[in-house]
């Protein structure tokens, strides 16, 4: 009697212990973290103790995941997704995740992510990495307009390195207001437009390892407001030519970018490894002094009067050859009326056998 009312007491003050574990999986209701690490799942496994806040599900096979995968899991705080084959995120997939903070889906082939995948309302995720997540360069307009419409206010550290990127959409970082780290590294974006970091105050911007050949003035405004950043910029092909220049007068003037020093021409040729702080001493011929436009200005006027002293001569001579050039007309006009006679003449022989019996007599 004794014993089984203290296994009632002992159950009513230990919840945790109703939470069944998942065969798969590994639970520490001390450490509340559940691990179902490298078990080959293909889905969220069923049954996931509801005292759990950090869940690791790295290493398997799952899929696709939807609202129904994280059902009552409201006290998870570190979600780890990572190195599955997840290529599909359904709406409200993680609507239920209401204290989420560190959310990791990099190693994955993500090629469909709904608009309303994330808590729009009540998102408070920090951190999410997305290195390696998506399955090609296209999937970054699904990514942008989640992220436009997942309410990420409170988003501080954001990796999209190795996704091959050629492009980042308008406004893909406009809601992300708290945003300090940004890592882009190893992607393949050639430009920086204007307005793609607008709104934001970060203090690490990654760019290394991408197409970036220069950029451009608006590009360096952008940078220039954010007072705390700290910029990445080696092993892009820079081109030295006369579209790097304002880049070169920024990298001296600015102690943002922390390997500037390593920053190096690709092309031309014969500016090879030449640093790109020095790329604003070199002869670029970008620009005319102004003897050399004033000469320029004189060739194309003299130009100007030689070819029109030639036509004048021209239509001087033709005037003096009047009479001559209006005897040759007339005599190559009644030449071609003779040649054109004969051929008639010959056509209606051909075209009527009697004509060509006639002539034949008469001869």
């Amino acid at each position: 009697m004794y014993a089984f009312a203290f296994v009632v007491l002992f159950s009513l003050f230990s919840p945790g212990l109703c939470d069944s574990c998942p065969s798969s999986c590994e639970c520490s209701e001390a450490a509340r973290t559940v691990k179902c690490v490298f078990k080959d799942v293909t889905e969220v496994p069923a049954g996931i103790p509801s005292y759990t806040r950090n869940l690791y599900l790295t290493g398997n096979s799952i899929s696709r995941i939807g609202p129904a995968s994280f059902r009552g899991l409201g006290d998870v705080t570190k979600l780890s997704l990572s190195n599955n084959r997840i290529t599909v995120i359904e709406s409200h997939t993680f609507a239920a995740l209401h204290n989420l903070r560190v959310l990791d889906l990099s190693n994955n082939g993500l090629s469909v992510i709904h608009p309303d995948s994330f808590n729009s309302e009540n998102n408070s995720i920090r951190d999410l990495n997305l290195s390696r997540a998506l399955y090609n360069h296209s999937a970054i307009g699904d990514l942008a307009a989640a992220m436009r419409r997942g309410g990420f206010g409170n988003l501080r550290k954001l990796d999209l390195s190795e996704n091959e990127i050629v492009y980042l959409p308008i406004g893909i970082f406009s809601s992300l207001t708290a945003l300090r780290h940004l890592d882009l590294r190893n992607n393949s974006l050639m430009v920086i437009k204007n307005s793609t970091f607008a709104g934001l105050d970060l203090e690490a911007l990654d760019l290394r390892l991408n197409a970036i050949q220069t950029l451009r003035a608006d590009s360096l405004r952008e940078l220039d407001g954010m007072e705390r950043v700290q910029i990445q910029m080696r092993d892009n092909p820079f081109v030295c030519n006369c579209g790097i220049e304002d880049f070169a007068d920024w990298l001296n003037a600015t102690a943002k970018v922390v390997d500037a020093d390593r920053l190096v021409c690709v092309l031309p040729k014969e500016l090879h490894n030449t640093s790109l702080l020095a790329a604003r001493d070199l002869e670029l011929g970008c620009h005319y002094s102004e003897s050399a436009e004033i000469a320029l200005q004189t060739s194309y006027a003299f130009l100007g009067v030689v070819l029109g002293f030639v036509g004048v001569i021209f239509l001087f001579v033709l005037y003096l050859n009047r009479k001559g050039i209006k005897k040759w007309a007339n005599e190559l006009r009644d030449a071609c009326r003779e040649v054109m006679e004969g051929y008639h003449y010959r056509y209606e022989i051909e075209s009527d056998p009697r004509l060509g019996q006639l002539s034949t007599s008469d001869l």
